[in-house]
């Protein structure tokens, strides 16, 4: 017992360090986009629930498939019965107490059914495929939250890159004006409203880590990772992800596409004609049923004998007179009875006696049930008829979708222009006014105003880059080309 319970805690110790050194090679290293998404698509919770409604499709196809076959059922039963009973082995009425057991084995099996059965496994072998392909419509929907995460988390880096160069020139611009109000050559002001500057400069660095560290925790959140545990992304400069041409993304051809290979499509084909074959499966049931039946039993009473032998017993018994020469004569015959001679008989010996079987032909004719099996076709057509009008809604969803995205994605590029015009613009301004500035023809507000300008812009900018690279990752993968940095 003690050598069990130690071998118990040896297992235990060495699954709790396996799932430590896991945890700790997670932690280590350094997720991109494809580690991310192959991680979320494999751990995400809701595809894990979706797998697991899959699995119970498949189970449904598997039983629906061993319907077919005929049935076996074993039954037994033992009572105590008295008073007014029948024999279980004789079938004639006693009132003695007895102690009975039955036995049955019965088998039954459809000859025809109108094709109700093949029609129910042909719709759940559509249920089972479409349960997988909803499993993959789920995986999709990790995947692009993932991503969006992922490019979350690196325009979060940017802004906090941008906001500590903002910290950096701010602090050098503060020094230089520091030293020529200790001078006497500029007011105190000048000091006051820079020190202003890099107080809310320093703000809007806190802000943008506090951005990244919430995304960070969206996107654990995706993965099913702990909270707590160390988790570092890689960060590729963004302007060398690559990017399809636009022009090979038109909405219409990338609607034609998604249509034949997203998942949600396939989902609503099959259960399109899941529900097809349902409707045929409802209509045979309406119809006459022919099965075979057959089953073997005994029974076996407590009370019950069986006769071994008999008792053989001779008597003389009179049977008339005679008269000869004028005197009565007796006349006697020998009389041979039987008695039988009985014992308990036995429970095996009950069994081979009683021994029964039957076989037969069964036909059930529906002819009124509460209007049960025509409710059930009626539904099923209109069942057909929801998922028609869902398919309908998706498609016209899935359309919107795309054209929305190109749509986003064409505006993305013209912002993301016209922030690389603003920022050049304003990186120049800047420049210019930091000259004037340290030639005192340039109040300290003026710069603040500029260099926020400029500060604004960059942001501007890093959002629409972002934006648009996402959005554009969002037509490739409508496109079946996947997701990729």
């Amino acid at each position: 017992m003690i050598q069990r319970i130690f071998l118990y805690m040896r297992i235990l110790v060495i699954i709790a360090v396996f799932l430590g050194i896991k945890q700790v090679s997670l932690a280590q290293q350094k997720w991109n986009l494809q580690s991310i998404v192959d991680y979320a698509m494999t751990n995400n919770l809701n595809v894990k629930l979706q797998n697991v409604q899959a699995r119970i499709a498949g189970i449904n196809l598997k039983q629906s498939k061993l319907s077919q076959y005929p049935n076996a059922n074993f039954s037994t039963n033992t009572s105590l019965n008295s008073g007014n009973n029948q024999d279980p082995t004789t079938f004639s009425r006693i009132t003695q107490t007895y102690l009975a057991a039955g036995l049955q084995l019965q088998s039954s099996a459809d000859i025809f059914n109108f094709y109700s059965k093949r029609n129910t496994i042909s719709a759940n072998n559509f249920e089972a495929q479409a349960a997988n392909a909803s499993t993959d419509k789920i995986k999709n929907d990790v995947a692009l939250s993932a991503a969006n995460a992922y490019l979350q988390i690196l325009l979060g880096k940017e802004q906090e890159n941008i906001a500590l160069v903002q910290i950096q020139q701010t602090q050098s611009q503060l020094g230089i004006t520091r030293k020529q109000v200790n001078a006497g050559a500029l007011p105190e002001l000048n000091a006051s409203q820079l020190e202003a500057q890099l107080a809310a400069d320093s703000v809007n660095y806190i802000n943008a880590k506090g951005n990244t560290t919430l995304n960070i925790f969206s996107l654990k959140a995706l993965m099913s990772l702990d909270a707590a545990m160390a988790f570092e992304v890689d960060v590729p400069p963004i302007d060398k992800i690559p990017i399809e041409l636009i022009a090979n993304l038109q909405p219409d051809y990338v609607f034609d596409i998604a249509l034949k290979n997203l998942p949600q499509q396939r989902v609503n084909e099959l259960r399109l004609k899941a529900a097809e074959r349902r409707v045929e499966a409802a209509k045979g049931s309406m119809y006459p049923t022919l099965s075979t039946f057959a089953s073997l039993g005994s029974n076996y009473n407590n009370k019950s004998r069986s006769v071994t032998g008999f008792n053989q017993t001779t008597t003389i018994v009179p049977v008339g007179t005679v008269k000869v020469n004028g005197t009565d004569y007796t006349v006697t015959s020998p009389f041979t009875s039987f008695s039988p001679i009985s014992s308990k008989s036995g429970f095996t010996n009950q069994l081979s006696d009683n021994f029964r079987q039957a076989i037969g032909l069964s036909l059930n004719v529906p002819i009124f049930n509460g209007g049960s099996l025509r409710s059930n076709y009626e539904r099923s057509k209109l069942n057909i008829n929801t998922i028609q009008l869902q398919k309908e809604q998706d498609n016209q969803k899935l359309k919107q979708d795309i054209y929305q995205a190109y749509t986003s994605a064409t505006i993305a590029l013209e912002k993301f222009n016209a922030g690389k015009k603003a920022v050049a613009i304003n990186e120049l301004n800047l420049s210019y006014a930091t000259k004037r500035f340290n030639v005192g023809m340039l109040g300290t507000f003026d710069l603040i105003t500029t260099q926020n300008n400029l500060l604004r812009a960059k942001l501007e900018l890093a959002q629409s880059q972002f934006d648009y690279v996402f959005k554009m990752k969002v037509l490739e993968f409508y496109k079946g080309m996947g997701l990729k940095l």
